[in-house]
């Protein structure tokens, strides 16, 4: 078939080389059935508005429809299982998808900077969303994440500047470095008490935050966690914690109320730096680190 180059040996199409508008993918070329979207094969094709990939197609292959920048809508069958890292990246006038049921992993940058896409669909069947998988989607206003993914990795929201919902199953034990970096309009957020780890950065520029409750297993508050929360009001800090890093709530202007525990033996650089609404705090005996700035340009009373 002239639009495609095609491997018939792996039933994989190589590169599309046409430029329509409206691309209906064949289930068979030659009388070989198509089952994957081989890498890059669409890649820039800047033309194309609409994609229909076949029922039998069980492999979208890494950067398969990168820059695709004009796709407003891709439908994807139920016999897609694999879709591979950056997949449908800058793919910016994309509005929603649907993963099918069978697909485990949203791999890394699949749908970095897919800038219009409003609504992901994400099934039971996913257990791993990866680093920067949902990166720069600016409009994605809510989410749902699967019960059965265990962690939220690096980066993986970082600048959805419209997410305004997130619900975070059961199933989660880690949330990565940055993942929800500058969500402007994430108001709160529930973290589940399955959460262990929250890593550096992780709700740094979530600047409408109000509350957040934080698990009580966390052992520490790692840098720059909470930077720059600046609507954030009150704090507790559960006891089991024992580091409160760098930075961690530098520039919340808003935080009002803090609660320190015994357990806590050290307060990072710069920690509470620029937190002009905090008028007490308390200092257990248990802290012997104080460091650097920890309370600069903070008008608390500090009691210890």
């Amino acid at each position: 078939m002239k639009d495609f180059d095609f491997d018939k040996k792996k039933g994989a199409i190589i590169k599309y080389i046409s430029c329509d508008t409206d691309v209906v993918i064949p289930s068979e070329i030659d009388g070989v059935r198509v089952t994957i979207i081989g890498i890059n094969a669409f890649e820039e094709c800047r033309s194309i508005k609409s994609i229909i990939i076949p029922d039998g197609v069980t492999t979208i292959c890494a950067y398969a429809f990168w820059g695709c920048e004009a796709v407003e809508s891709i439908t994807i069958p139920d016999s897609v299982t694999i879709i591979g890292l950056g997949a449908f990246e800058f793919c910016k006038s994309l509005e929603s998808i649907v993963i099918p049921d069978g697909v485990t992993t949203i791999s890394n940058h699949t749908f970095n900077c897919c800038a219009s896409l409003k609504s992901v669909t994400i099934p039971d069947s996913v257990k791993s969303i990866e680093t920067s998988a949902f990166s720069d989607c600016v409009s994605l206003e809510s989410i749902t994440i699967p019960n059965g993914v265990t962690t939220i990795c690096s980066y993986t929201f970082k600048d959805c500047y419209s997410l305004e919902n997130v619900t975070i199953p059961d199933s989660v034990i880690s949330i990565g470095n940055y993942a929800f970096w500058d969500c402007f309009s994430l108001e709160s957020i529930t973290i589940p008490d399955s959460v262990t780890s929250i890593y550096n950065g992780a709700f740094y520029g979530c600047t409408s935050l109000k509350n957040i409750d934080i698990p009580n297993d966390i052992t520490t508050i790692s840098d720059y966690t909470f930077s720059c929360c600046k609507s954030l009001e009150s704090i507790v800090i559960p006891d089991g914690v024992t580091t409160i890093g760098e930075y961690a709530f530098e520039c919340c202007y808003s935080l009002k109320s803090v609660t320190i525990p015994d357990s806590v033996t050290s307060i990072g650089v710069k920690a509470f730096c620029h937190c002009e609404s905090i008028e007490s705090i308390d200092i257990p005996d248990s802290v012997t680190h104080i460091e650097y700035g920890a309370f600069l340009d903070c008008p608390a009373t500090i009691n210890r």
